[in-house]
């Protein structure tokens, strides 16, 4: 069993995530690893859990928040 970094339960059906130039970090669930490893929007402050936008390194979850901080010509996908 292994402890997940977020919540500190000892599951053991924990997970391992291997990420680029972060290292290896310990998880029992989706919900925590994204909580530690997901962008936030830098308007809304959500997690971007989806494809969500990156503009001069700043991550938007959608074009709306986006054009809320200037970036005019970005649009969502439908």
């Amino acid at each position: 069993m292994a402890v997940c970094e977020v919540c500190g339960n000892d599951y053991a059906l924990s997970f391992e995530v291997h990420t680029a130039g972060e290292g290896v970090h310990t998880f029992d669930s989706i919900e925590c690893a994204a909580h530690r490893l997901a962008p936030i929007c830098d308007n809304c402050q959500c997690k971007v859990l989806g494809h969500g936008h990156q503009v001069d390194g700043r991550f938007f979850c959608c074009a709306h928040c986006a054009r809320a901080r200037g970036y005019e010509t970005l649009t969502d996908s439908a």
